[in-house]
């Protein structure tokens, strides 16, 4: 039997023919990785500065991670919640001792956690503060994004998340993000929870003013409303702490995680918090079949040992504030956002579209992506001083030649 060598071009278009249009991927196919680093089927090498929106921050085939989930895989991969297991408990002790939390329901995908936490928030409502049954709101903040599951778009405010699948979910109110009067104006007697990621990602990673979390969580307090922290981009140390909350001495009622919880390996989310939030739910109340499951959680539990030594966290940011030093002194960067090893590049105004950018990035051998139409930078955790400055001088050399000239400029 012969085996089909395909290459790129036939990779990319059986999946234009048999997949799902619902990404625009770059016509790069990659094979391996390692690092910081990877490969696509013609051998060409690409430094990451792309990162698995967040997922990769301990890098391509961190050996911890990999013989983690090698040594599981030949145990035990799944047992479902309908059995205990020798992985499940451990992880969620030490996944909260990291955290400084009291208890963990482990899920699967990001948006899963979200929606998770959306139904925990609804019952405490009505268990604990008393809110009216089907009354329960939450508050959220515009150019969110939490996932993409039909109650969460049904919060959006990006126009092609919702076009074509209401109708939507009742029960959000949306406001400005970092305008605390505008919060102040949407809390009612029935309001559940404020639900905001402490570093808007997709919105161009914006980092709210300075003060804006603390009064969050007053406002919380005064009003007995859950504050809910999506960090499943922002978390497990890309933002240069455990917890991007902790930057401004904050602790959130629930905080969502995902993405790097398990290295880039596997689908792994949690909701994490206080007991008494969590502990609303009753067995039969929620499930997952593959939530919680020995591959996930083992694969889990060395990456809160990794965490555990404070060096992702610190490399986040020294790195980091080496990253947005390099990035700011460009040509053609009117501003540099963020923390850590995460930066949302703003082109100036003479500068050609995100998009473009990344797409002339790709074929220099970057990868990053755009959002807003500028640059969301965010290399994984293991990156070196010296990738960093062979990444910035890529965009520097692509922004010099993207630049539109001064004749055209003038003219």
């Amino acid at each position: 039997m012969t085996v089909d060598v395909l290459s790129s071009q036939d990779h990319m278009d059986l999946a234009a023919r048999w997949g799902a249009h619902d990404s625009v991927p770059f016509p790069v196919v990659l094979t391996h990785g390692e690092g910081a680093w990877v490969n696509d089927l013609e051998g060409r090498r690409y430094l990451d500065f792309h990162g698995g929106y967040s997922a990769l921050n301990f890098g391509h085939q961190h050996p911890d991670l990999i013989a983690a989930a090698q040594a599981q895989l030949a145990r035990l991969t799944l047992s479902t919640r309908a059995f205990h297991n020798d992985q499940y408990a451990p992880f969620c002790r030490e996944l909260a001792e990291l955290t400084g939390t009291e208890m963990v329901l482990p899920s699967n995908s990001g948006g899963e956690a979200v929606d998770t936490a959306v139904k925990i928030a609804r019952k405490w409502a009505y268990q604990v503060k008393g809110v009216p049954d089907g009354a329960a709101e939450i508050i959220v903040a515009d150019a969110n994004f939490h996932g993409r599951t039909t109650t969460i778009v049904s919060f959006s405010t990006h126009p092609n998340h919702q076009a074509g699948f209401g109708p939507f979910t009742p029960g959000f109110k949306v406001v400005p993000f970092g305008d605390i009067e505008a919060l102040r104006a949407a809390i009612t007697e029935n309001t559940a929870a404020v639900l905001l990621e402490p570093i808007q990602g997709e919105a161009g990673v914006v980092v709210p003013p300075k003060g804006y979390l603390a009064e969050v969580r007053e406002l919380c307090d005064d009003s007995n409303t859950l504050f809910v922290a999506d960090e499943v981009q922002c978390g497990l140390a890309r933002a240069g702490t455990t917890l991007a909350l902790d930057h401004e001495g904050v602790r959130a009622d629930m905080y969502t995680l995902g993405k790097s919880l398990s290295g880039g390996l596997l689908p792994v989310s949690a909701v994490i918090g206080r007991a008494d939030v969590l502990g609303v739910l009753t067995p039969g109340d929620h499930g997952s079949t593959f939530g919680g499951n020995p591959l996930a959680c083992a694969v889990g539990r060395a990456t809160v040992r990794l965490l555990a030594t404070g060096e992702f966290q610190e490399r986040s940011r020294e790195l980091g504030a080496y990253l947005h030093f390099r990035l700011s002194e460009l040509d053609g960067v009117s501003e540099v956002r963020g923390r850590g090893l995460w930066a949302g590049v703003q082109l100036s105004e003479e500068s050609v579209a995100g998009r473009r950018v990344t797409e002339a990035l790709a074929e220099r051998g970057l990868l990053c992506k755009e959002a807003k139409g500028h640059l969301r930078v965010a290399p994984p955790l293991v990156v070196t001083r010296e990738e960093i400055d062979l990444g910035v001088d890529m965009i520097a050399d692509v922004l010099a030649r993207t630049r539109p000239s001064a004749d055209v400029l003038a003219g």
